[in-house]
């Protein structure tokens, strides 16, 4: 709808120049860029409308009168071009257009048959809204003494999602991740593995298990072993965090064996995960490590410190008051933010500054998006104002996408006691729950591999569930719910997909062609193949909605509309069964179908939806 909307534009814009005449008003003209077009909530009001609030102050008028004598000059002054693009008249405020549908279906369907699978990125100037932005995104931040949870897998969905949102509007995309591979939890794994497995040389191939869930392994062990037995205070080992402290002291120092054991560790980690990340596609360009950023940020205090930006308390700590940007605390005081203890030693946000920095020298970014928990909310408002007071001018750009738990139905996960939900777990049940409802219906036969599809249908259950949800919001995810093949669920889309397929591919066999000339798209007129058409015309500005509000829930709600909206169409509209007596109509609705795959293989992408051409 470029050209349409492009017309409408031009048409409203000397409508209201000549209105302005009338008023005999001076002034510039208004031209085309100062009109905004937008979509009408109703579709009995029009399909596309002109809000006349920003000239009220010009035309000393309201919006509605203003409204009713722009829709007037445009019926006493009616050019080829308006008359082409449909019928005008002023709603309330708004002058709307009920377009020509023959024409506004023939160029909608033409645009993304020309663009093809890049339909979708630019706006209707044929400009990317994102061109020129380098946009780097940090996401997962796994620890390396535990396997990835389910918590873990909404963070991955939303980063990979907003990644490939973002690139797809134009953006040059730079993935991070940050391993925090140090500190006293790890050293806990470590200790658990010299007290409960070093003897007996195990080792995670020697076990049969991934690496991540080995040392997670440990982990849990260590929680047991320091609180003992429930009701068994005896059986309690307290000194256990005592030498695990003094682990993490001896890694600081550079002790060889215990550095060893880190290594080694660290690396059986890193392997088990990266495993679960090439399961469920999600990559990164760089990985940062905290045991390298960790002494970072310590050379910025110091020059913050000679410019006044932070001080010293009476106790030797560095602080800084960020009273600005958090309020007063509940005793009525300003707020601090200790940056260096009284030992000189640095803290989570010390290595965050130094680390921030560090990552704009490697890959100068204009825009930095941290995709961490909404619990984090305050350290990021804090990092974010200490950047800006030492002059960062980029700091302006850094951005919290701050997202709300993910439970199960049985409740909150806790790692130590070994209650979460492990992200390969959680993968491997629903693939074999998709395999079973595959080979319920007797379809194993039919889709091809059905272990591969199995698994595809398992990440478009899991990333659809956890991305249809704004990022903001806490949620549940229900794995029984997840899969269902009706309603709004990932593998529903799979199957639309799947279906789609199959309707082009019967059509290819009974030699029916698509045809996309403008006298076959005029016969779209059908109201079920409009309501799909302007679902279609809808991508591209939903894409650059959803990269500007990195918000993936837009596009996971938009694919389940053209979903609906293609099932009634092809309720209301058959295609290969009235190829003998209406072909042209038959072969215009086969561009229409054509169409709706193309837009819905690419939205399915965005949100981690695997497409399926079989089901």
């Amino acid at each position: 709808m470029a050209d349409q909307k492009e017309t409408f534009r031009a048409v409203v814009a000397a409508a209201l120049n000549q209105f302005k005449t009338e008023k005999s008003l001076g002034g510039n003209n208004i031209t085309d860029e100062s009109v905004r077009v937008e979509n009408p909530p109703k579709p009995e009001m029009g399909d596309l409308g002109v809000p006349m609030f920003p000239f009220a102050k010009e035309f000393r008028m309201a919006p509605p009168a203003i409204a009713a004598g722009v829709a007037d000059c445009i019926q006493k002054n009616l050019t080829k071009e308006a008359e082409a693009l449909g019928t005008f008249a002023a709603v309330g405020p708004y002058v709307n257009v009920k377009l020509n549908k023959a024409n506004a279906s023939a160029d909608i369907l033409k645009t993304i048959m020309a663009q093809g699978d890049s339909y979708g990125s630019c706006n209707e100037s044929g400009v990317k809204p994102f061109a020129g932005r380098k946009v780097m995104v940090e996401f997962s931040s796994p620890n390396t003494n535990k396997p990835l949870h389910l918590g873990h897998m909404r963070n991955d969905a939303l980063g990979e999602s907003v990644s490939r949102i973002l690139k797809k509007a134009g953006a040059e995309v730079f993935r991070t991740n940050i391993i925090n591979n140090r500190g006293i939890h790890i050293c806990k794994s470590m200790l658990a593995y010299k007290l409960f497995h070093e003897a007996n040389g195990d080792t995670p191939e020697s076990l049969g298990i991934k690496g991540d869930h080995f040392v997670g392994k440990c982990y849990v062990e260590f929680d047991k072993y320091l609180k003992g037995e429930k009701d068994k205070p005896e059986t309690a080992h307290p000194e256990a965090q005592t030498q695990a402290e003094e682990m993490l002291i001896a890694w600081e120092r550079g002790d060889s064996d215990v550095r060893a054991l880190w290594q080694k560790m660290n690396d059986w980690t890193l392997n088990g995960v990266q495993e679960t990340y090439d399961r469920t596609g999600v990559g990164f360009e760089k990985l940062y490590f905290e045991s390298d950023t960790y002494l970072l940020g310590k050379e910025v205090i110091a020059q913050g410190i000679e410019k006044g930006i932070f001080f010293k308390a009476e106790d030797g700590s560095v602080r800084i008051d960020v009273t600005e940007v958090t309020g007063k605390g509940k005793d009525g005081n300003n707020q601090e933010k200790v940056l260096l203890r009284k030992d000189g030693t640095s803290v989570y946000i010390t290595q965050d500054l130094g680390t921030a920095i560090k990552r704009h020298e490697d890959w100068p970014y204009n825009q930095m998006v941290y995709v961490v928990a909404s619990e984090q909310i305050y350290h990021f408002k804090v990092l974010f104002y200490i950047l800006r007071k030492l002059g960062f001018d980029w700091a302006e750009k850094l951005y919290h996408l701050s997202y709300g738990l993910v439970n199960l139905p049985s409740g909150r996960m806790k790692s130590r006691e070994g209650t979460v939900v492990d992200a390969d777990d959680l993968i491997q049940n629903l693939h074999e729950d998709a395999l079973k409802a595959i080979q319920e219906r007797g379809r194993d036969g039919e889709v091809g591999n059905a272990d591969d599809v199995a698994e595809k249908v398992a990440l478009a259950a899991l990333h659809y569930y956890l991305l249809q949800v704004a990022p903001v919001k806490d949620m549940m995810f229900n794995p029984e719910e997840s899969l269902s093949f009706n309603g709004n669920t990932g593998p529903y889309l799979q199957y639309m997909g799947a279906r789609i397929a199959s309707i082009l591919r019967k059509a290819q066999e009974q030699g029916l062609a698509s045809d996309g000339s403008d006298e076959s798209l005029s016969l779209l007129s059908h109201e079920s193949e409009w309501t799909l058409i302007k679902d279609l015309q809808r991508y591209p500005v939903l894409v650059a909605k959803a990269a500007e509000e990195l918000d993936p829930s837009i596009i996971a709600t938009y694919l389940y509309d053209v979903c609906k909206s293609f099932s009634a169409f092809y309720r209301d509209c058959p295609i290969v069964s009235i190829a003998e007596s209406n072909a042209k109509l038959a072969q215009a609705r086969l561009v229409l179908a054509s169409c709706t795959h193309t837009v819905l293989k690419s939205a399915m992408e965005l949100v981690l939806v695997p497409y399926l051409d079989r089901m």
